[in-house]
């Protein structure tokens, strides 16, 4: 990433001897902690995009030569028509690009694999009948982000069950995972971790999370689906993708979740500490960096950033900075050279903070102010953020000290889903095409 590089360390997990790559923000501060890392993909996994938000799972790409201008036609490789409907994102591996959708209002649910060279459509699979969720018109019935460890592919259809599907499609193993009695209906994507994977569901209650709930996070081997652990959750909203934090010594995984954020052991699921101070409906997934957790929860609600590695209730211990301002609804944080960047898609505000202190360094309008606006989350490559609308317009930020625009590319198709980036190709789901967006 141009001159600030990302430090990767490479680290063996015990269980199943996986090795993970631990992904940090650079930190050249005297005295910076340097103890809190995203663990993140490492290996093959790392010249591809395995899973939501990419192998840095946080939408960080490394590399140069990806274009920063295109159009409906302008930079285009190629285009190729969806068939049903979805906003999960794009995942790539090898010449493979992989995503989920859904036909005849949630009855049918699939993956589907395109070559990633030409976009032709490979195969397509569907998952055996079952339970229909219900669905918000942003969500649908297609919005987890598949993931994969180049053997098999992993994908939450919600209350249709996990399942695991070989390269080439085949069905490998499915397991149930209860109703999910989600007002908006499923949409958390998974997390691969060693040889697990990782899935948390919060349901159970009504309209904002009112009457209880009866969410839960569980593991799952990857070869065989049988479940490794399962803890019970109290909150009853959520759509949200854990991720797995390197704490000086141990793992953590962590949710941010309704009313609060939480941390548990990846070996046994047990609790290891919660900060309070979310909102009643989170959708971001964490970033990590400069030793500290940034999450952000629902429509003007807050951006916390913990320290983790705590035990018990840490909101008056580890709390190390928390702000309403800029905060999004939908879209995840980006945290880059130093900058923790949101866009309040209730207004079309982006906001950059000082990662270390939460101070605000700048505001800026994207477009026109729209509630609900944007649901795509942001991507850095080569000294750039980009941020796209649910419009298909994505916003070129110069990343820096100060707000500056740099252009606007107008796809000229709705766009929900978050973009994956290989070998200086955009990958960009629309509503009724997969593109491969190159320069020449």
């Amino acid at each position: 990433m141009g001159s600030h590089p990302a430090v990767l360390l490479s680290a063996v997990v015990a269980a199943g001897g996986l090795t993970l790559t631990l992904f940090a923000q650079p930190d050249t501060t005297p005295g910076a902690d340097a103890g809190v890392l995203m663990v993140a993909d490492q290996g093959e996994a790392t010249r591809y995009w395995p899973r939501w938000r990419g192998p840095s799972g946080q939408g960080l790409v490394s590399g140069t030569g990806y274009p920063d201008r295109w159009s409906a036609t302008e930079n285009v490789r190629w285009k190729t028509p969806l068939p049903g409907s979805g906003n999960s994102s794009p995942i790539v591996w090898g010449d493979r690009v992989f995503l989920t959708t859904a036909r005849e209002s949630g009855q049918r649910v699939s993956l589907i694999a395109f070559d990633r060279t030409t976009g032709r459509q490979l195969w397509e699979t569907f998952a055996p009948p079952g339970e229909r969720d219900r669905a918000h018109p942003k969500n649908g019935f297609a919005s987890s982000t598949p993931a994969t460890d180049g053997e098999r592919i992993y994908v939450s259809f919600g209350s249709r069950g996990l399942y695991a599907f070989d390269m080439n499609g085949r069905q490998v193993w499915q397991r149930q995972v209860g109703d999910i009695a989600n007002y908006h209906g499923a949409a958390g994507s998974v997390l691969l971790y060693g040889n697990r994977v990782i899935l948390y569901q919060d349901h159970g209650g009504g309209f904002f999370g009112r009457g209880g709930g009866s969410g839960f996070i569980a593991a799952y081997d990857v070869r065989t689906g049988a479940q490794l652990w399962r803890t019970a959750r109290d909150q009853s909203v959520g759509w949200g993708t854990p991720v797995a934090v390197r704490v000086g010594g141990h793992d953590e995984i962590i949710v941010n979740g309704q009313s609060r954020v939480m941390a548990y052991d990846p070996d046994t699921g047990v609790e290891l500490w919660r900060c309070n101070g979310m909102s009643a409906e989170v959708i971001p997934t964490p970033v990590v960096g400069y030793g500290l957790v940034f999450c952000s929860s629902g429509r003007a609600g807050p951006t916390l950033a913990i320290r983790p590695g705590g035990r018990g209730d840490v909101t008056n211990s580890h709390l190390a900075w928390n702000t309403e301002r800029g905060s999004p609804f939908v879209p995840s944080p980006l945290l880059y050279r130093g900058q923790l960047y949101t866009i309040n898609d209730m207004a079309s505000i982006v906001t950059s903070f000082d990662a270390r202190s939460g101070r605000v360094l700048w505001q800026g309008r994207l477009g026109v102010a729209r509630r609900e606006g944007f649901s795509a989350s942001p991507v850095a490559v080569d000294g750039k953020v980009f941020f796209t609308n649910d419009e298909g317009e994505t916003f070129v930020l110069k990343a820096g000290p100060a707000f500056e625009l740099l252009h606007v590319n107008a796809i000229g198709e709705r766009t929900l889903a978050s973009p994956a980036l290989v070998d200086g190709t955009w990958y960009v789901r629309t509503d009724q095409h997969v593109l491969a967006i190159a320069g020449p």
